[in-house]
């Protein structure tokens, strides 16, 4: 295998990190996500090409971290952004392998939604501060 064979391919990158929120208008055919612990992600140690995008506030259903804002698994990350991006049938299918995936949209079924209505990254932003502070 070459190296250029090893290589992650250019696409939508969840990264924690990044100035953007992820929104409708962002592309939703190349999504990446590395499977880590956000919390101890270095911004310096991931060196992904591709744009850049946060999520907004979700709240996790995994068994570990369930009911925690931003505690989300990779296939959690991976949905939430499917939904917002449009595609909530592959985010269904995705987390139909989990005992608790249709309860992680259950239970952010109303930022989701709000979310996947916005026109851009600043909407989201401002759709999440209205979200948090209803909280």
């Amino acid at each position: 295998m070459h190296e250029s064979d090893r290589r992650t391919p250019r696409g939508l990158v969840l990264d924690p990190h990044a100035e953007r929120a992820l929104s409708p208008a962002d592309d939703p055919e190349r999504l990446v996500a590395l499977d880590c612990s956000w919390t101890a992600a270095d911004p310096d140690a991931v060196s992904l090409s591709g744009t850049r995008r946060a999520l907004p506030f979700l709240v996790a259903a995994n068994p570990v971290n369930h009911g925690r804002p931003f505690r989300l698994t990779t296939v959690e990350a991976l949905a939430g952004a499917l939904v917002v991006l449009g595609e909530r049938e592959r985010a269904s299918e995705l987390l139909g392998k989990f005992t608790w995936g249709e309860t992680f949209l259950e239970l952010n079924a109303e930022p989701l939604e709000r979310y996947a209505a916005c026109a851009d990254s600043a909407a989201v932003v401002a759709v999440q501060a209205d979200y948090l502070a209803d909280e």
